[in-house]
């Protein structure tokens, strides 16, 4: 048990520092190839912090471990909008300059209604999960789009979240050794959370919503706890809604695209309304004064623990 443990640990500790690398990788080679740094530092903000989950799911896809890598996609979501929100802002006030997270949250609801839709006959077929991949290429020309509309201040200020060195071999050696870690870490996690949610009576749903989901968004709750401090408050939400957008679209309409996806009961009935319900409680709070105040981020965290709880006690 305690092997596994490690093991799980280290494959998440990996999975950290090879999404760190990729996105100054990515960052560095968009900008070599004439990308600019306000479209780079946008898009990084946007969807940067999904890739450690991106590839935990690859592999639990690959290894025929489906519901992990659903439990994994949605439970990510939760812990963004619940944990890593509700601790960042409780570290301090997260204050809003963009016009852009209110339609991003919208954006982020419709598509969980849409998933929830799709699976009301048990499973999403493969042209569903197309048209969930082809709704993420809307959403970025969506956020690309008003993106340009921002303030020539604010423009900066998202340009500024692209800086990194440019050089070609640089960036190439970083692209290895984060998929290098990226592989390793989604191969460890894979093999073994499920074995430790075996021992502790949990199934594979489960394993994916809770021990794996939490342990890939506690690098990123860290990450948005230094950056509300700094009063990167745009930046912080800008990653969760991005993130949870990328879950729902790429990662699962990824998996559904390649082949029909059987969602569990409970997806249907208890984890997606769930996130529903975080995004609901979180829209008054964006749309409001443009300001996340440490009594919201409280709020948002009792909810995810409270859904956390209601999970546990079904077990039971």
């Amino acid at each position: 048990m305690a092997g596994a443990i490690g093991l799980v640990l280290l494959g998440l500790a990996f999975l950290a520092l090879g999404g760190d690398s990729i996105v100054k990788a990515a960052s560095g080679l968009a900008q070599r190839c004439g990308a600019s740094p306000f479209v780079a530092g946008l898009l990084l903000v946007a969807f940067g912090t999904s890739l450690p989950e991106l590839a935990v799911n690859a592999r639990a896809y690959a290894a025929g471990a489906q519901d992990l890598a659903l439990g994994n996609a949605i439970g990510s979501n939760l812990a963004n909008l619940g944990l890593t929100l509700g601790l960042a802002a409780l570290a301090a006030p997260l204050l809003l300059r963009t016009r852009l997270l209110p339609p991003l949250l919208v954006l982020l609801t419709l598509a969980t209604l849409a998933l929830i839709g799709f699976g009301l006959d048990g499973a999403i077929s493969r042209a569903e999960g197309v048209a969930l991949l082809l709704a993420f290429v809307g959403v970025v020309a969506f956020l690309l789009l008003r993106a340009r509309h921002e303030p020539a201040a604010r423009q900066l200020g998202v340009s500024g979240y692209a800086v990194t060195r440019t050089g070609l071999v640089l960036n190439l050696l970083r692209l290895l050794i984060a998929l290098v870690l990226l592989n390793a870490g989604a191969n460890l996690v894979v093999e073994h959370a499920p074995r430790l949610g075996a021992a502790w009576g949990l199934s594979p749903l489960l394993v994916g919503l809770l021990p794996v989901a939490i342990g890939t968004a506690l690098p990123e709750a860290a990450a948005a706890v230094a950056a509300a401090r700094r009063g990167q408050g745009d930046m912080v939400v800008g990653h969760v809604l991005g993130s949870s957008l990328f879950n729902l679209l790429v990662v699962i309409g990824g998996m559904a695209a390649l082949r029909p996806l059987p969602l569990p009961a409970s997806f249907v009935r208890l984890e997606l309304p769930a996130a529903i319900a975080l995004a609901a409680v979180l829209y008054p709070m964006l749309r409001g004064d443009m300001r996340l105040s440490r009594g919201e981020g409280a709020v948002l965290l009792v909810a995810f623990l409270a859904w956390v709880g209601l999970e546990l006690a079904l077990v039971a």
